[in-house]
């Protein structure tokens, strides 16, 4: 049975990846807002890296793990969050002030709450990790 969400269904699989000890997991399938996200966690720390692999269909993220990552997950629904109102969305979903990040999809790109809040720009909130 497919999931009707992709992006959760990525960061599911990563969660339970690191939650158990793997030190790789493959992400399947592929897409722009996955591999996006995945480059933030890659830029604040969570993941060692991750690569695309062209399977000739959707592709697949190999994404490699460096225990760093005690959660992850979507936020549903999308909640729109101005530039000030960050630290709400912060308290709800992580467990700690400065603890963590919120990832947030802007006119800009996808980006971590740092940036957005660093820029001035709001956007929706689409996951979290810490």
């Amino acid at each position: 049975m497919a999931g009707n969400d992709p992006l959760s269904n990525a960061l599911a699989g990563v969660n339970n990846a690191e939650s158990v000890g793997h030190l790789s997991h493959e992400i399947q399938p592929a897409s722009n807002v996955i591999g996006s996200v995945l480059e933030v966690f890659y830029d604040r720390g969570y993941v060692d890296g991750f690569e695309f692999v062209d399977d000739g269909k959707a592709g697949t993220f190999e994404v490699e793990l460096n225990g760093a990552i005690n959660e992850c997950g979507v936020v549903k629904p999308r909640y729109s969050a101005g530039a000030d109102e960050f630290e709400k969305w912060e308290k709800r979903y992580l467990p700690a002030r400065d603890y963590g990040t919120l990832i947030v999809t802007t006119s800009h790109g996808v980006m971590s709450h740092y940036d957005a809040r660093e820029q001035g720009i709001g956007g929706q909130v689409i996951a979290y990790v810490y």
